[in-house]
């Protein structure tokens, strides 16, 4: 972790413009960062009540996931849409069907396009009780699914995310949503070194703070905590958070409300137009089933902030081009072959014999993902010139 000197010069930042230290949206502090490292920050505080499941035994888990899959998933889906949710087209086409192809959750899952604005999405779309059973109750978890965490979030993709607000000075606040384990705030600390960096999200957040990896964090949805955040940040970032969070203009909506006037934001998504998802199929890691709910086009999402105020100052893929298709494809192709692990939607349980198989295995297929990921990055500097550039990057400005 890189962190902060005690004796580095901190500019100073008014107790009306960070976040209050009471309420129900109030921070949690780094406890480990002496009151005068930073200047007017609030004074620490107990994150929310998770917003979660509550903590269960597996034996628990496994009879509620059971239970819920008794009548198979038909319930975890809404109904079938007639119309994209973004401009309302009636022109859709379905563009591939899949399954969990990373945790082999039950479930088939399908991806159209729309003819007018290009948005491809879930249809049908997960129910709320489906959202709560993918994503909130039941997450992948396990050694592969670090390993295929890491491989879309290279060192090098994270250094160029934290240099995107460089041309436009040094921010004095800047919250990332949905951070995670805060790797983007210890890349942009390298950057800008007195910018007070926060994180906001449902995961992660108690251990970025212990780890000092945040100066603040708020446990939630950005939509929820917005009106307690309203004006105090001068930077806002969205990195692949679009394509996942169940409504994405009300997204876009809290995050006008919590940057100042003349504040940036800075969104990047994969890019549905992307060559590289026509060519690998439901092996393209932007078409990982469930989580991924929609594929945002460039256009339709500048069009959107600029209704809501915003000023685009910058689009581009060169450098939001992450260099993870091949080797993230092939962890996809190869998950289906391994012996399964323990999971509460396992109606059996493997045996600790089997368990060593899939470690073994797992090892063995490490050379092979290390070989797809240096291929990835010897292509990456040509690719990201071309149509098979699979992201894009918004950097836009809010008005008065």
């Amino acid at each position: 972790m890189i962190g902060r000197s005690a004796s580095a010069p901190y500019p100073s930042t008014s107790n009306s413009s960070r976040p209050n230290s009471s309420g129900p949206n109030a921070p949690t502090q780094n406890p480990t960062a002496p009151p005068s490292v930073r200047p007017g920050r609030p004074a620490p505080s107990a994150l929310p009540a998770p917003t979660g499941a509550p903590s269960r035994s597996a034996a628990a888990r496994r009879t509620e996931c059971l239970a819920q899959l008794a009548f198979g998933t038909d319930h975890l889906r809404a109904e079938r849409r007639t119309a994209c949710p973004w401009c309302g087209g009636t022109r859709l086409r379905t563009r591939l069907r899949t399954g969990d192809l990373l945790g082999r959750r039950p479930g088939r899952f399908a991806l159209d396009d729309c003819a007018a604005c290009g948005h491809r999405f879930l249809n049908p779309p997960l129910a709320r009780s489906g959202w709560d059973f993918y994503v909130r109750d039941f997450p992948v978890r396990g050694p592969e699914a670090d390993r295929f965490g890491r491989l879309l979030t290279p060192a090098g993709t994270l250094r160029s995310r934290a240099r995107s607000l460089l041309p436009y000075g040094e921010p004095e606040a800047w919250l990332d949503v949905e951070t995670g384990t805060a790797r983007l705030p210890v890349a942009a600390r390298e950057v800008f070194p007195y910018t007070a960096l926060d994180g906001v999200g449902v995961a992660g957040i108690r251990a970025a703070l212990a780890s000092g990896r945040i100066d603040a964090g708020f446990r939630g949805r950005l939509p929820a905590l917005a009106p307690g955040l309203a004006g105090r940040y001068d930077a806002l970032s969205m990195f692949h958070h679009l394509e996942q969070c169940p409504d994405p203009r009300a997204e876009l909506r809290a995050a006008r409300t919590v940057l100042r006037p003349g504040g940036h934001l800075v969104i990047e998504c994969a890019d549905p137009a992307s060559l590289s998802g026509r060519l690998l199929g439901r092996w393209w890691a932007a078409h990982l089933q469930p989580r991924r709910q929609r594929l945002l086009p460039a256009a339709a999402l500048c069009a959107e902030l600029e209704t809501l105020g915003f000023t685009v100052l910058a689009t581009g893929r060169r450098e939001a081009h992450i260099p993870c298709d091949l080797a993230a494809a092939l962890a996809l192709a190869l998950a289906p072959l391994l012996p399964r692990d323990r999971a509460p939607w396992r109606r059996w349980i493997p045996s600790r014999a089997q368990l060593r198989l899939r470690k073994a295995l797992l090892a063995a297929t490490a050379p092979l993902i290390s070989l797809a990921r240096c291929a990835d990055h010897l292509l990456a500097p040509l690719l990201a010139r071309t149509p098979f550039a699979n992201s894009y990057r918004i950097v836009a400005r809010r008005g008065a």
